[in-house]
């Protein structure tokens, strides 16, 4: 039996986490009560007797309870799902149909899960830059659909309150990271092998969860470049290169919410292409994504408890 640990088990991961874990009858899932969450002492004592350990804190205080598992020695094994450790060289990141990842999240001890939307964009262009159909030095821009889920509890509680005080801004889909300094772009750029951050454009839609990413190039040809994803994701249980995915010339981000796979395909004309990558933003893009990196550690089948 595999001892499990959620630190951060009431926020939007953690709680999925755990709803992913509840029927595997391998896994112990621990948690502490309310009175204990914020104690360091009792965090790291939960940590050090588990098996395996989920981070689903902020970025500062899985920064800091890393730090101290590290100076303890503690031989857990931990994956973090904050941005903290992503492009630290220390953590495998935990991606694992990326060339290469697979054998390092297995033989890691300390694992970053990616980011919802890094995870689209890497999906499409880091095939494509090893393939030499996209240049390393591309000027890249992207766009990203989101379910307001990925906004964690806050979000979740302004977009689902009562109609008479909700902001009627919600109604509409809404633009951020303006300042192009989103925390997602370090490890977009360090995976794929860019020599520049792309030109994003994260948005948030009035509906719960869902992720559709899309990276407009010029000059690739759909038929080649899905030959070439196809060629590298041979094999993948949870990533597919679907030319089909779209609905009838639509495409809707919420397409894959409450699953853990993931779609890619590139779509248009040898003029002017999107590459695009539909996920649910908490499953491949979050907890999915976290229980399949375990499941490689464990040795198990990576697909076990996950909705494919």
């Amino acid at each position: 039996m595999t001892t499990v640990f959620i630190d951060g088990s009431a926020g939007t991961t953690g709680l999925r986490i755990r709803e992913r874990l509840a029927g595997r009858t391998d896994i112990r899932v621990t948690v502490l009560p309310d009175q204990q969450r914020k104690d360091p002492t009792a965090r790291l004592f939960a940590m050090a007797q588990a098996d395996v350990a989920f981070l689903c804190l902020p970025d500062a205080a899985a920064t800091e309870i890393a730090q101290v598992a590290d100076t303890q020695r503690v031989k857990t094994v931990i994956i973090d799902t904050s941005t903290a450790h992503r492009t630290d060289d220390a953590w495998a990141y935990g991606f694992a149909e990326i060339a290469g990842q697979r054998g390092k999240i297995a033989a890691s001890k300390r694992i970053a899960n990616p980011g919802c939307h890094a995870t689209g964009f890497i999906a499409t262009v880091a095939p494509l830059v090893q393939a030499g159909l996209i240049a390393p030095d591309a000027q890249l821009s992207a766009f990203s659909l989101t379910g307001y889920s990925g906004g964690g509890k806050n979000m979740i509680a302004q977009y689902e309150a009562p109609a008479a005080e909700r902001n009627p801004l919600f109604d509409a889909p809404r633009l951020y990271g303006i300042a192009q300094a989103h925390k997602h772009l370090p490890e977009m750029v360090k995976v794929c092998g860019l020599a520049k951050p792309p030109v994003f454009a994260p948005i948030v839609g009035d509906y719960y969860a869902g992720m559709l990413v899309c990276v407009p190039v010029f000059g690739i040809n759909p038929a080649v470049a899905n030959e070439a994803l196809a060629d590298y994701y041979a094999g993948a249980r949870l990533v597919r290169v679907r030319p089909d995915m779209d609905e009838a010339g639509f495409m809707s981000a919420g397409a894959m919410a409450g699953r853990d796979s993931l779609e890619v395909a590139v779509f248009g004309n040898e003029n002017r292409a999107l590459l695009c990558a539909r996920f649910d933003n908490l499953g491949k893009g979050a907890s999915g994504a976290a229980i399949q990196n375990m499941n490689i550690v464990l040795g198990v089948d990576e697909a076990l408890g996950l909705v494919e």
